[in-house]
């Protein structure tokens, strides 16, 4: 087999809502649901901390991220590309 492998590990695109902490970022990811009863789409979100090796990402960003080997106690998630940067206000 000479085909490039597809990779296995889950990715999600969220927005970092915190760049505070040394090389680490909070993304929220949210995911619409249709509610089990009343058949409302309604909202969930998650939280979770990705690796940002460089401090480049900022509050704001849309960014995508990918699940990796637990890095700390709470971060397992390492931040792989941009999607859109900040708009200024």
């Amino acid at each position: 087999m000479t085909e490039a492998k597809t990779s296995l590990k889950r990715t999600l695109v969220g927005k970092v809502v915190s760049d505070k902490r040394a090389k680490t970022v909070t993304v929220l990811v949210e995911r619409r649901v249709k509610h089990p009863i009343y058949d409302k789409i309604v909202i969930r979100s998650s939280k979770f901390h990705a690796h940002d090796e460089n401090g480049e990402y900022k509050q704001g960003d849309t960014v995508e991220i990918a699940e990796s080997r637990p890095l700390s106690k709470t971060k397992n998630w390492v931040v792989t590309r941009l999607v859109q940067k900040a708009t200024l206000v």
